[in-house]
């Protein structure tokens, strides 16, 4: 039966990184099932102080089909009212609203308690963190007001389910696996995307991809790369994405350990169309994330078909399989070193693929549409 849904969450034109792609590929998804979709997404996200990145824009093209409204003002508690008496009034059959970030809560919850005073419309959330990786004074209370305003929440890490059982009163908690991201193109032959990348030919890469943040391990990763066995190898690294901390901190260390030959740095931010070379480019995807709930990042390896190392945190080791796909590991740069020097020393590469080419089948948009509207998901 045709639905009509709302998204209620970050899209063109802003630069959200994966939230926003995500968004974008729900939406198609509904659309494909045949559902009427709009995305409202926010005029203003956050104000400048919040931001660490140069910009929160994209001149990228819009996504073809989609109908996105920019609408909600992330500071404006009287946008906040106006924008929930429009839903109201459209009376959607769904909204399915983003909550990541404890500072959206009293946009999103006022906007979405407007919302239930039709009395029609289902709210449901997919919360990607209930506890933020870095805190802020006010963060439970934003949260809980926000989580007080939907009906049902779903998760995409069995660890963000376990910190939202104390948030939540009445609503019901689906965990569905992140699926996969397989918009960003094709596969490419290693080869022509190091030779476009500008990469040394026939070298071993492993990839760090993403906004470089304090809780996302770079600096593990930097020491993992300053031991000895690792230089023997030969292994570089291939950073890629833009610095939301002080570059600094992370330039010391590589000159620390010796290891600034061995590093190419894309320290920019990454476009959606370039994001298919520095996975193909690579031999290894390493996730050394100090705290994490779900990442992205390991549904872009799947979809590439990328082999992964990622440490034993947060939802992480759900998501790979230790000796199948790749590698999970304790949180210590000489951990990481083991596991890089065991995957070249022992030719790991194809067997891995393998496994992620196996693993890969379990994480289906479907199977998240399907929740979100109130099927079983299982």
């Amino acid at each position: 039966m045709k639905k009509k849904i709302v998204i209620l969450g970050p899209a063109h034109p802003l630069r959200g990184g994966g939230i926003t792609t995500f968004n974008e590929r729900l939406a198609y998804q509904f659309q494909e099932e045949g559902h009427d979709v709009t995305i409202y997404s926010f005029s203003l996200q956050y104000p400048s102080f919040l931001f660490p990145g140069k910009s929160q824009y994209t001149d990228e093209p819009a996504p073809k089909g989609l109908r996105i409204l920019s609408k909600v003002n992330s500071i404006n508690p009287i946008n906040w009212f106006r924008v929930g008496n429009e839903l109201r009034k459209l009376r959607p059959d769904h909204i399915v609203v983003r909550f990541w970030l404890p500072f959206m809560g009293p946009s999103l919850g006022t906007i979405l308690r407007q919302v239930k005073k039709n009395g029609h419309t289902r709210i449901v959330s997919i919360v990607d963190n209930i506890i933020p990786h870095e805190k802020r004074l006010g963060d439970k209370v934003f949260s809980k007001y926000f989580i007080n305003s939907i009906h049902h929440c779903v998760v995409m890490s069995k660890r963000v389910g376990e910190d939202l059982k104390t948030f939540v009163q009445d609503q019901s908690i689906r965990f569905v696996p992140h699926p996969l991201y397989d918009n960003y193109g094709e596969i490419l032959p290693k080869e022509q995307a190091r030779s476009f990348l500008k990469l040394q030919e026939g070298a071993k890469y492993i990839l760090f991809f993403g906004f470089i943040r304090k809780y996302k391990g770079l600096d593990l990763l930097y020491r993992a790369m300053g031991d000895e066995r690792v230089k023997a190898l030969g292994v570089r690294l291939l950073v890629a994405g833009e610095y939301y901390v002080d570059a600094n901190e992370y330039s010391k260390i590589a000159v620390e350990e010796g290891i600034v030959e061995q590093l190419d740095l894309h320290t920019h931010f990454i476009s959606n169309e370039r994001v298919k070379h520095y996975f193909s480019a690579s031999d290894l995807v390493v996730q050394p994330y100090k705290t994490a709930t779900q990442s992205g990042i390991s549904q872009l390896a799947y979809h590439f078909e990328k082999p992964m190392l990622v440490t034993r945190v947060g939802g992480l080791p759900e998501i790979v399989n230790h000796g199948e796909s790749g590698y999970v590991v304790p949180t210590d740069s000489s951990s990481i070193a083991d596991a890089i020097v065991d995957y070249y020393e022992h030719q790991r590469e194809a067997d891995f693929i393998e496994g992620v080419k196996e693993n890969k089948k379990r994480f289906s948009w479907s199977h998240l549409s399907g929740a979100l509207l109130g099927h079983d998901p299982s």
